[in-house]
């Protein structure tokens, strides 16, 4: 058994620090009254809070600003982390962004669009982060663990569950500016670790035993094929594979789910149902901890099938995605009909989320599964595209709503999401594939430090006294 490499318990602590930056921000709505002109408009209410003049079109735009800056990186910090690593990546963007939350309350008094300019930034860094961990993963974790480790990325979930709260006690306590402080240091401190702790590969790894690396290169060896890694991407025939496109729709799909339920229905809970699930501490940090949850069970189970020989990878997969969207979209049948139930909802919501981390032993881990050596660069793309679920989810929103936000109005985003989660299911189970995709690698060239050369220059010498031979 492979020992817990030092990979895995970095980046789940990495996932976690990453999303409690950017939950920092939506802790603050309560002390973010309207807009941020010159620094004179921040203004200290009769409680002793500072508080700052942004209206609810400047709070949306500050919070959506960091996409701006978070999809124009995802693409290119997927391939770059498989050209120069994911230490340097991975690392860089996580310390860029924590010192950009350090700042953040210092530039928040500057204005509104020097905060916009630092959020777009900060997301700029942030956008390379995710993308990166396969490669890595390609490189540090046998195929037959690699759901575990893609559970751990969940981790992401579980950072927003503990930072909302901590972020509520920190500005009652200390102050707004204290969650920046805090989020941003601990971001800091990690990112510093990180250098020190992580390498892209067990043969850079200073301190790993013999025994151990020379484990992990052999059964990462076995799963990745014959051939050796291509120089470019085979973009024509990356783009153009079906089980590529599964992947991406599925995860389309399943983010726009994701983003619908988590920004979009605590308005419903609201407006409709007049329960405001956001100020119950325990009940805004149930969906994320119950998918961190269902996360690591699941992926658990995913590998300890495939190592059992019984079931193809594919078949596992596609099983796990089916039962992550589809139990989803059963739920939110139920809410069409029985949505007006406050208890009912949450316990809906919560539901949704909770099955919906079975991903990870579905087609989240698939990129590893059928292109270990372009996993970066297919989440990248994926995670490209889905981060647009967010703008399509306010829009859909607030296009069937827009009149009375009456729960037959809800009742039409309700059928919008067992659509989309059914149609990405369906397109996985059609599509999708665990096999090693051929242009995962090309033929291996023979090398005149290897078995081939050797051949080669020992046919020389023969070669040669031959042809002397045949002049005599």
């Amino acid at each position: 058994m492979i020992k817990e490499n030092r990979t895995v318990n970095a980046t789940s602590s990495n996932s976690t620090i990453s999303t409690g930056e950017n939950s920092t921000l939506l802790a603050l709505n309560p002390n973010i009254t309207s807009k941020l002109d010159p620094p004179q408009t921040a203004k200290t209410s009769d409680d002793g809070r500072t508080r700052f003049e942004w209206d609810k079109h400047d709070q949306n735009l500050l919070l959506g600003c960091f996409f701006w800056g978070y999809v124009l990186t995802e693409l290119p910090g997927g391939r770059m982390a498989e050209i120069v690593g994911a230490r340097k990546i991975f690392g860089g963007g996580m310390l860029g962004a924590s010192l950009l939350t350090l700042l953040t309350p210092v530039v928040a008094y500057w204005g509104l669009i020097p905060s916009v300019i630092l959020r777009s930034v900060m997301g700029f860094f942030l956008g390379a982060t995710w993308p990166a961990i396969p490669p890595m993963a390609a490189k540090w974790i046998p195929p037959m663990e690699r759901s575990k480790f893609i559970a751990n990325m969940m981790a992401s979930a579980l950072g927003a569950a503990i930072t909302m709260p901590v972020c509520g006690y920190l500005i009652d306590r200390l102050g707004w500016a204290s969650t920046f402080y805090v989020t941003g240091a601990v971001g800091l401190v990690w990112s510093v670790s990180w250098f020190f702790l992580v390498f892209d590969s067990p043969a850079d790894h200073p301190r790993i035993s013999a025994e151990e690396r020379l484990e992990i290169e052999t059964k990462i060896a076995e799963g990745s094929g014959k051939g050796q890694k291509p120089k470019n991407v085979p973009w024509i025939a990356l783009i153009t594979s079906l089980p590529v496109w599964a992947i991406i729709i599925t995860h389309g799909c399943s983010v726009f789910g994701y983003f619908t339920v988590v920004n979009q229905l605590p308005t419903y809970m609201k407006e409709v149902l007049h329960f405001n699930v956001k100020a119950n501490g325990l009940l805004s940090s149930l969906p994320y901890l119950g998918k961190y949850v269902m996360a690591v069970i699941a992926s658990y189970a995913a590998d300890r099938l495939r190592r059992s020989g019984r079931y193809s990878t594919t078949l596992i997969r596609k099983g796990f995605t089916t039962f992550a969207v589809a139990v989803p979209a059963l739920f939110m049948i139920v809410q069409a009909f029985f949505g007006y139930d406050a208890t009912i909802s949450v316990t809906i919501f919560t539901g949704s989320l909770f099955f919906n981390g079975a991903v990870t032993a579905g087609y989240l881990a698939n990129g590893l599964d059928i292109a270990p050596n372009f996993s970066g660069t297919i989440f990248g793309l994926a995670n490209t595209l889905s981060s647009f679920g967010g703008f399509v989810s306010t829009s859909i929103v607030a296009a069937l709503t827009n009149k009375n936000s009456t729960f037959t109005e809800w009742r039409n985003v309700f059928w919008v999401l067992v659509g989309v989660y059914a149609f990405g299911g369906i397109v996985y189970l059609i599509f999708g594939s665990g096999n090693l995709q051929p242009w995962n690698s090309v033929e291996r060239k023979p090398s005149m430090n290897g078995t081939n050369g050797a051949m080669i220059q020992e046919m020389e010498p023969l070669k040669k006294k031959k042809d002397e031979e045949a002049v005599a």
